[in-house]
């Protein structure tokens, strides 16, 4: 069964934050990596350590999404933050966010 995929309010500010280009990257990789089987640990899709920002991370070039799973019916990807990782850093909204 396809997961349907929300925005957050802070998500949605994070997607318009990015440029056409990456908007678009991130819009295909979103529905080819979390609409089928977002669960599943992949070389860019990987669950986090508890964090206060979410369970799973999808890694899309230099983007990161970060998304929590909610197994109902319909099932949900929730989209919590985008970010922009910067060498060993990742930018969310215009601040860096220590994940560790």
């Amino acid at each position: 069964m396809a997961h349907r995929i929300e925005f957050t309010r802070e998500a949605k500010k994070h997607f318009a934050l990015l440029d056409a280009r990456r908007r678009a990257t991130l819009r295909d990789a979103l529905l080819r990596q979390l609409a089928a089987e977002p669960t599943v640990e992949t070389r860019n899709r990987k669950r986090l350590r508890p964090t206060a920002l979410a369970t799973w991370r999808l890694r899309v070039r230099e983007l990161r999404v970060y998304y929590d799973v909610v197994e109902d019916v319909p099932p949900v990807v929730v989209i919590r933050a985008i970010g922009i990782k910067v060498r060993d850093r990742v930018v969310i909204g215009g601040e860096e966010i220590d994940l560790s």
